[in-house]
């Protein structure tokens, strides 16, 4: 299998006052191509910072990060959005559905980005698959947290990841629907080769992946396969 993502020696330190504070220290994992990840730790422990590097949307302050085979750490802002938008999809704990928007509007903004033709139509294709064709007039507001989470699955699929960063994508639902939620993410997986990045609290759906990494203090303690 290809490797999708090579994090090597990864550091990051912020000044606070008159320290430095690390948030991460020398973490270094691969990931093949298709694979499923979990990446679990205490909050403070630099899960979410990590998510961001690996991502592109932040810098480290040692180390390298290679997405897709491309180096990030030497590239523009603008550079590493064109990254993102041709390679990365994003699930967040909060939705991040733009509100003025319809659900189907929501879906269809990376498609435009990228100029698509027929956005509309593949936009709604992605709504049908997650359950959400019948609501895509619908804005933010009028939808209940599952179904906004759902409106963000379509919109992190529209753009063909290749890989999927989630941060707590069930972590402001309830456990029916979260278990809806989380049957959606990895059948979309599955169905479409994307590789998986969850960071999660929730240890029950980190054995799903096939391979736990832990935190603690910004430093990896654990990386195992799940059986």
């Amino acid at each position: 299998m290809s490797t999708i993502l090579q994090v090597e020696n990864l550091s990051k330190s912020y000044v606070s006052g008159a320290k430095d504070l690390t948030v991460l220290k020398n973490v270094s994992f691969s990931l093949s191509a298709g694979s499923t990840v979990s990446i679990v730790g205490a909050s403070g422990s630099g899960k979410t910072t990590l998510l961001g590097l690996c991502a592109g949307l932040d810098r480290a302050s040692t180390g390298s990060i290679a997405l897709n085979g491309i180096i990030l750490d030497k590239l523009s802002e603008d550079e590493r959005a064109a990254v993102r938008n041709q390679n990365v999809g994003f699930i967040f704990q909060n939705f991040q559905l733009i509100p003025t928007l319809t659900a189907l509007e929501n879906v269809m903004v990376p498609l435009e980005l990228r100029k698509e033709k027929n956005a509309r139509k593949k936009a709604l294709q992605l709504l049908e698959k997650v359950g959400l064709a019948s609501r895509h007039h619908h804005y933010a507001s009028q939808l209940s947290g599952g179904e906004q989470q759902r409106v963000s699955l379509a919109r992190a699929f529209s753009n063909h990841p290749k890989i999927l960063f989630a941060d707590e994508p069930t972590g402001n639902l309830d456990e029916e629907t979260s278990q809806k939620v989380e049957k959606l993410l990895f059948d979309l997986n599955k169905e479409t080769g994307t590789t998986l990045v969850l960071v999660t609290h929730d240890l029950e759906l980190a054995q799903k992946t096939q391979r736990i990494i832990q935190l603690k203090g910004g430093e990896v303690i654990s990386d195992q396969s799940v059986v």
